[in-house]
Parts: structure tokens; C-alpha cells; sequence
């Protein structure tokens, strides 16, 4: 018997349901200005001529908007180590959503996409990407009015995963908070990373590197910094904390009563089985205990990838990879100072997320700014980039080999961003003339906090990204290519130093800007123009 997939289909003059065997899928090009919406569980739409489309993944933000190149790219397990949806926002208005991940191609100028016999919601709202998105916000992720902890986004971060490294411990962590502030950085939120614990699963303080982590903590608070600490779903084997969650079938198995070991980035661990009430009722007591005990403000979610959630393995709920993936962010909801780097579909709601680890290189540098953009226009609007310099901490190994140029425009890149996040101590790694640099960065940063506060909250309330693509603020501008400058809201459009070099293009939108040097051009026009490595170049719209 054929298999046949149900699509509606409208034509000009009619609309019904048709099977259609799923070599002869329809290709769908019609207006839809009417509001209709088809519900295809597989869907071929031709572009329109200059469309092109964003979505999917936030690591593929350098490959947006697509169109112009083939690409073939499955969400399905896999969330590319960043945030991800199944979402699809077309330049001129048109969108794709589905509840379940869905795989989608272009080819030429047909885009495919299917979702293993889910349902796909595709339709049109309005002419444009902004007009798109406003509306599956409005209707697919709406926003829940709340943010997380202001603090995230008033005051830097620290992360302590490159100074100790993988040796974290409570002599360093003292020293590396105090020489923030001797170094003339202000406190902000000291995020505490991987190793700083007994071993996976038991989250208290290791009693060898942490002789004493309630005076730690008194200190560090006393100095002015709130603090997180790192945290993720596996848990040893061999422990006594395995052993009773074993019993309790917390964890995903291979078969039954037999925990699936499950390979990851630091060895092999059991994971989690977060559709279990015991398992979320046992974690969601570990961190309260933290913070009870120690006085730990806040956590850093690490891992929870689709691809570590085998559908092979068994759990209390039989979910796919992508919602056991879900669950895992979910448990950050109770905690408003939060970060995550893996989620899926969990789209406005109060959850901060970072762009995954970079290395310290340009190519990576430019990567940074097409992935926030990715992120906002994912409904994931409370992001930052990456750590200050890359978070790939092998990078920092050889002190000979820093570029120390590209530190600065990363720092440059963080200060019009609303997350600004340091790991590696600036004042280790740079002269003094650029470690000045990098302190005007955090200035500029600073100054412009009260606006970054007013589109948080507004972003918590509508839904709408706090960074955007020049596309979507200007539809008509031709700016659909444009990834090296963004626009902080409406009417702040930022253009970081990318690359090595003296000066750069930046494309003035329509109407009047006042730039950070005090002129005052009109647009649209694009303008060359000095960068000397001090320059952050900003424009206010008049």
C-alpha cells in the first residue's frame, strides 16, 4: 500500500485535501494574504523572487538567510550546540513552524522541508521578516512578561572557566574576583565553571580545592559579585548518588533497570531522565540545597544537547531527543540568574542564552554577530555572544600567540551587546594600551545599560529581539545580506571592527544618524570610514 501524505492545497479557485504520494509533493507558491494557513506534514515551496529565509539553528547564522547557496540541515537530535526551533522566517512575510523538529533543504529556488509525519504550520503574516516573526511570536511562543535576573544584563560577567581552567578551586577564584577589581573592572556576576564540584551529580563543593566555600562565598558577595555556579545532567557512575537514583529509575536506560552510559565532552556519565517527576524533584533539590548551604545565587546550564538523548534508550516518558532536551532547560525557569547554551523550542521565556564556545580566531570573531541575530529571530532574545576573546580555552595556552587586536574588537563586539562577558583576565593577556581599550569598551557598556534594561524588559513583554538584522527594522533597504552590523532596537545600529584593517563600509538606513564621532550622516549611502583600533562605530537615529 503507498503511503500518502495529506496536504491542503489551495489553488485560485478552490481549496481541498488531496493525498498526494510523497514523490509528487505540490510546490506551494501562492498568495496568501487571505490568512489561510495548510497544515502539510512535508511542504515544497518555490522562493519568491529575492526571498530568502532565516531559522532552524542558531550556529547556522553565518549561513543566513538562506537562498543563495544549497543547504541540507536536520533538526532532528540535534541542536547544532546552540539554540534551535522549528522555525522558518521568510524575508517577505512567509513562515514555517512545527511542534517536532523537521529537516529542511533548499535547492535552487525550491525549499523543502518535512517532519516525520508531523503536522507543518505554514502560512503568511504580512510582507516582511519583522511582520513574520511578530506574529508566530504572538502565536507559537509568546512571551511570558518576565525576565531573568537584571543583574545579568546591568553589570558584566566573569567566567572562571579559562584562568584555573580545569583546576577550579578557592584560592584561584578569590584571586581572580580580586584582581577584577584591582585591575579598575567593575564586580557584576562570577560564574564558577566545571570542576569546582565533588564529581558529576554531587554538586556540593569538592572539600580539597574548597576548604571552605561559605566563606568563599561571603567574600565574594562582600566584594560585590553575585554567584553562579556550573551545573549539568550527568551523574558518575560508581557513586553512592548514582546508586539511589539508579533505584529510583532517574536516569535513561538501555534496557530495563540498566542505565545507558552515555558518552560526552569530560568521559562517559549516566544522564538524567528529566521526564521523570523524580528526577526534576531530586535536581531541582540539589540546586536549592547549593544555595541554602553555600548562598550560590544563580547556575550555569551546561550541556543537555538533543544528540546525547538517544531515542534508543528508555525513559520514563517516551519523548524525542529534542523534548528530553527541553526538559533540561525547563528546570531553569525556577531560577531567574540562568544561563544556557543547548535548548530547544523553549522560546520567550526568561532564559539567558550564550553562543557557543569560539575559538580565538576572525573568521570565529565574525561568526558573532549573524548568530545573535540567528538567536533573536529563534525567539531566544536574551543572548550574548560568546566569552570575551573565545571560550575555547586552548587558545590562551601560548600567551606569544594572542592577537591582541582581535580581544579588543571582541570586547568592542560585547559592549553594544546586552550580555558582556570576560573569562580570560584581560590584564593577563594585553599592554596597557589595549587593556585601555577594552576598559572603554566596559565604559560604553555601562553607559548604554539604561537602554539595554528598557529593551530587555520590552523584549520580555512583546516578544521582539533586542539585536536585529538591518532587514528586519528596514524591510525595504535591500540590507537581507548584511552580517557585519546589527541594530540594538530600533534606533541604534552598531558596526564593529570584523576584521584587520583600517576602515570599513557601514550602510546608513534611511534618515538621520548621529555616529559616536558627533557627525551627523544621512541615508540611505554607504559610508567608509576610519577605524582606528580605539573606534566603536555607533549610530543614533535622529
Amino acid at each position: 500500500m503507498d503511503v500518502v501524505e495529506h496536504v491542503r492545497v489551495l489553488g485560485a479557485d478552490r481549496t481541498r485535501d488531496d493525498p498526494i504520494p510523497p514523490h509528487r509533493l505540490p510546490v506551494f507558491g501562492c498568495d496568501c494574504s487571505s490568512g489561510a494557513e495548510f497544515r502539510p506534514i512535508r511542504l515544497r515551496l518555490k522562493r519568491l523572487p529575492d526571498e530568502v529565509w532565516w531559522g532552524g539553528a542558531v550556529t547556522l547564522g553565518s549561513k543566513m538567510p538562506f537562498g543563495a547557496d544549497a543547504i541540507a540541515i536536520n533538526l532532528d537530535g540535534d541542536n547544532f550546540g546552540n539554540q534551535a526551533a522549528p522555525l522558518l522566517l521568510s524575508s517577505q512575510g512567509r513562515y514555517i513552524w512545527c511542534e517536532k523538529a523537521f529537516s529542511f533543504a533548499v535547492e535552487g529556488d525550491v525549499l523543502s522541508v518535512a517532519s516525520a509525519g508531523n503536522v507543518l504550520r505554514y502560512g503568511q503574516a504580512g510582507r516582511n521578516l519583522r511582520s513574520a516573526y511578530t506574529f508566530v511570536s504572538a502565536n507559537f511562543f509568546p512571551a511570558d512578561g518576565k525576565t531573568p535576573d537584571l543583574s545579568l544584563v546591568s553589570a558584566p560577567q566573569y567566567n572562571t572557566g579559562i584562568e584555573p581552567m580545569y583546576d577550579q578551586n578557592q584560592r584561584d577564584i578569590l584571586k581572580y574576583a580580586h584582581a577584577i577589581l584591582a585591575n579598575g573592572f567593575p564586580a557584576g556576576v562570577l560564574m564558577i565553571d566545571d570542576n569546582r564540584q565533588e564529581t558529576y551529580g554531587k554538586w556540593a563543593f569538592h572539600p580539597g580545592r574548597f576548604p571552605d566555600p561559605k566563606a568563599m562565598m561571603k567574600e565574594l558577595h562582600a566584594l560585590g559579585f553575585k554567584v553562579m555556579v556550573w551545573v549539568c545532567p550527568f551523574v558518575s557512575a560508581d557513586t553512592d548518588v548514582y546508586r539511589a537514583l539508579a533505584k529510583k529509575n532517574a536516569f535513561l536506560m538501555e534496557k530495563p533497570g540498566d542505565p545507558a552510559m552515555v558518552t560526552w565532552w569530560n568521559g562517559k556519565c549516566a544522564l538524567l531522565d528529566f521526564s521523570n517527576p523524580v528526577t526534576s524533584t531530586w535536581f531541582a533539590g540539589e540546586l536549592s540545597r547549593l544555595q541554602a548551604d553555600f548562598g550560590v545565587d544563580g547556575f550555569k546550564f551546561d550541556a543537555g544537547d538533543a544528540e546525547f538523548y538517544n531515542p534508543a534508550y528508555l525513559a520514563h516518558e517516551r519523548l524525542d531527543a529534542n523534548e528530553h532536551a527541553r526538559q533540561f532547560a525547563e528546570i531553569g525557569l525556577a531560577c531567574p540568574l540562568n544561563e544556557y547554551r543547548a535548548s530547544w523550542k523553549i522560546a520567550g521565556r526568561p532564559l539567558v542564552q550564550r553562543l557557543r564556545d569560539k575559538n580565538r580566531e576572525w573568521g570565529d570573531l565574525q561568526r558573532l554577530i549573524p548568530d545573535m541575530v540567528a538567536a533573536g529571530l529563534l525567539g531566544y532574545n536574551f543572548v550574548g555572544p560568546d566569552m570575551i576573546g573565545g571560550g575555547e580555552f586552548k587558545s590562551f595556552l601560548n600567551r606569544a600567540t594572542i592577537d591582541q587586536d582581535l580581544i579588543v574588537c571582541s570586547a568592542q563586539i560585547h559592549a553594544l551587546a546586552p550580555i558582556m562577558q570576560f573569562s580570560v583576565a584581560p590584564w593577563r593577556v594585553l599592554d596597557a594600551a589595549h587593556l585601555a581599550v577594552v576598559k572603554e569598551a566596559v565604559a560604553l557598556w555601562q553607559r548604554f545599560t539604561p537602554r539595554i534594561l528598557e529593551l530587555v524588559k520590552a523584549s520580555a513583554a512583546t516578544g521582539e529581539p533586542i539585536l536585529r538584522p538591518p532587514a528586519y527594522v528596514f524591510p525595504d533597504g535591500g540590507y537581507e545580506q548584511v552580517k557585519d552590523q546589527f541594530m540594538m532596537g530600533d534606533d541604534l545600529l552598531v558596526a564593529p571592527m570584523l576584521a584587520e584593517g583600517t576602515s570599513r563600509t557601514v550602510l546608513i538606513p534611511e534618515g538621520q544618524w548621529k555616529a559616536d564621532d558627533g557627525t551627523v550622516p544621512s541615508g540611505p549611502q554607504r559610508l567608509t570610514i576610519a577605524m582606528p583600533l580605539t573606534r566603536l562605530p555607533y549610530f543614533e537615529r535622529q
